[in-house]
């Protein structure tokens, strides 16, 4: 018997992804640990590796395909002596993949695709407002697309008789259907998922050139989760100056001792253990806030901002506070340099106790950054500069750099903010406490 190839979810945010690339075609014999595809995620690009063996009956979506549902069929795979064309055949019905939208596609949109591990077939029209067209007072049964011509035809559905299952009125019943006096309720005429209003612009001569983009999955998560983040959490930023000559004079010291060992730390690995350091010092401020419930946690899972090609992903150093600088510094190349290729797995960038983001390299003196959900805190480092300095009671000149902390106020007091503030400030500047 085929067995049908559905999409999968990667990672537990997964709702939907993009097949970016079909590494296999009909015909290909696959081993279970094969990789078959690779799938673009609201995190990274991932490989998919087949779970059976057999032959590659059909692939069912083509790779390129946005917005794939987890649990739709993306290709048949077929048992050692059966005959492909009849396994390329056997794929369920209502388990089609999503392509791009059509007029036609957009007719079933309202049926409910099957999820992850169930059976596949069992998706049944909704009744709901939103989906299935049915009010509550008339009981009126229409695909997303009717109710959408019908209001832009000022058609009363209760008049039209559906031709679809069930009595369901279709896009074909309104547009044979004559436009009546009374134009269609409102209630009968819940709109059908478009795609999203395009910004307003100047219009004619006066709009500046420019190229529509698609965003990306990654892009999408960055605007859906920082815009939840700054409508639903109380930010409270907290900033002091730090003296990084100390800090620098030991990594000038590490460097040297640790070259033998292929060792080479950087400044934001040094600043990665002693927000780990200070979060340990200040455990009020190794939270989150979870509704009713206030989580508290007994270890530092640093998550580290990362610019890659897609967008802005943090990787984890997990206990980095118990961890030792040259396996901090070496973990996190290996992590930026696997973000920067797409190829994080999802329990080296998801979760995190909090964040750390340095813009100091790009020259960035000072700023504000929003905090990662669930999490209740996000330390933003600037750039270390010559800046006038009181040393020993005279006016001299020092290495300082500015680093502000985004508080979860509903988690976190302004006064534990500040004690992780100074508690990172003294690791800085007496850095000694980070290597013991």
């Amino acid at each position: 018997m085929p067995t049908p190839i559905k999409m999968p979810a990667l990672s537990p945010t997964m709702e939907e992804g993009t097949l970016a690339k079909w590494l296999v075609k009909p015909g290909d014999t696959v081993n279970a640990g094969d990789i078959m595809a690779e799938i673009e995620t609201d995190k990274a690009t991932m490989e998919f590796e087949a779970v059976d063996e057999g032959t590659i009956a059909s692939i069912a979506v083509e790779e390129g395909t946005e917005g794939v549902k987890v649990g739709t069929v993306i290709a048949m795979l077929a048992e050692e002596g059966e005959d492909l064309d009849e396994a390329a055949k056997a794929a369920p019905a209502g388990d089609a993949p999503v392509a791009e939208p059509t007029e036609a596609k957009e007719e079933e949109k309202d049926v409910v695709p099957a999820k992850a591990g169930t059976a596949v077939g069992s998706a049944q029209p909704k009744a709901t407002p939103a989906s299935a067209g049915v009010t509550d007072k008339d009981r009126i049964i229409a695909s997303p697309l009717a109710k959408r011509i019908a209001e832009q035809k000022g058609i009363d559905l209760s008049g039209v008789k559906g031709s679809g299952p069930n009595g369901r009125i279709v896009k074909a019943d309104v547009e044979s259907a004559t436009a009546g006096a009374a134009p269609a309720k409102a209630e009968a005429a819940a709109p059908a998922p478009s795609a999203p209003a395009k910004p307003a612009t100047l219009g004619g001569d006066l709009d500046a050139p420019y190229e529509a983009q698609k965003l990306n999955n990654v892009r999408k998560v960055i605007a859906k989760r920082l815009t939840e983040a700054k409508q639903t959490i109380p930010h409270i930023y907290l900033t002091v100056d730090v003296r990084l000559d100390a800090l620098l004079d030991l990594r000038k010291q590490l460097n040297a001792s640790l070259e033998a060992d292929g060792v080479k730390l950087s400044v934001n690995d040094l600043l990665i253990k002693a927000l780990a350091r200070a979060l340990q010092r200040v455990p009020a401020c190794n939270v989150s806030f979870q509704g009713e419930e206030l989580f508290q946690y007994s270890r530092e899972d640093i998550s580290v901002a990362v610019a890659a090609p897609s967008g802005l992903i943090t990787p984890i150093i997990r206990d980095a506070g118990r961890k030792g600088l040259a396996q901090i510094s070496n973990e996190m190349k290996e992590l930026a340099g696997k973000a920067r290729d797409g190829k994080l797995q999802p329990h080296e960038f998801q979760g995190g106790t909090a964040s750390l983001s340095n813009l100091g390299m790009f020259g960035t003196k000072q700023f504000d950054a929003v905090i990662n959900p669930p999490q209740a805190m996000i330390l933003a480092v600037g750039a270390g500069e010559q800046r006038p300095w009181v040393i020993d009671g005279a006016l001299g000149v020092a290495t300082v750099m500015s680093a502000t902390g985004s508080f979860d106020h509903r988690a976190i007091d302004g006064a534990d903010g500040a004690q992780l503030m100074e508690a990172f400030q003294q690791l800085v500047e007496n850095p000694m406490g980070l290597v013991v």
